[in-house]
């Protein structure tokens, strides 16, 4: 502190006064540190209204039969697309998979046929290896077939999840390639419920 003759005569005596200040800004300027502030990002059955954006994760292993379908439900959801990611993961196809979902993404985010495209997309590639069964409904669904069959889905899904979600997503919606009918507002529906985890009801014939 700068102090005059009288007031170091005054101070004269005391302890040397301290001033803190826990409020004082620390300056980052490094490259490689990043900061996320995740609180303003809110899940809430105002997800419309509010913005929320929503990922949408698909694992695919041999789906190229199921994609034109899977891309016309999707394309009719009637939540804001803009407010939309996609991410896929796929792995151990024999098939023309990723073909086809290029090429059905590339149609989509053009905007052809007067789809609106959703705000991004992304492919991951990742191969898990030592999966034997076939992939027809009984094969998937034998008992013999279950525990190899739900590691691999568990794996595949870790990856895609920690691969794709971005600091601005409120909602993770996890969709299968192979459905085959569904409401427009299927997002809207489920968000309505504002719960950490929701299933929707399926029907089997």
């Amino acid at each position: 502190m700068e102090m005059t003759s009288n007031e170091a005569s005054d101070w004269n005596g005391f302890h040397t006064p301290v001033i803190f200040n826990h409020h004082s800004p620390i300056e980052v300027n490094s490259s490689t540190i990043s900061h996320f502030d995740l609180n303003p990002i809110k899940s809430t059955d105002e997800a419309v209204k509010r913005k929320e954006k929503i990922l949408i994760l698909t694992p695919l292993r041999d789906a190229s039969p199921y994609l034109t379908k899977y891309f016309e439900l999707v394309a009719k959801l009637s939540y804001p697309h803009e407010l939309i990611d996609l991410a896929f993961l796929v792995g151990d196809s024999s098939d023309d998979t990723m073909a086809v979902l290029a090429s059905e993404l590339e149609r989509v985010q053009g905007g052809k046929g007067g789809i609106a495209p959703f705000h991004s997309a992304r492919i991951i590639e990742k191969d898990f290896g030592g999966i034997e069964y076939g992939q027809g409904v009984e094969d998937r669904h034998s008992f013999e077939a279950q525990g190899p069959r739900r590691k691999a889905i568990a794996r595949a899904r870790n990856y895609l999840l920690y691969s794709a979600l971005q600091p601005e997503h409120s909602w993770v919606y996890w969709r299968d390639v192979d459905i085959v009918g569904n409401p427009p507002e299927i997002i809207q529906d489920m968000v309505s419920h504002n719960t950490d985890i929701i299933v929707p009801s399926t029907l089997g014939h």
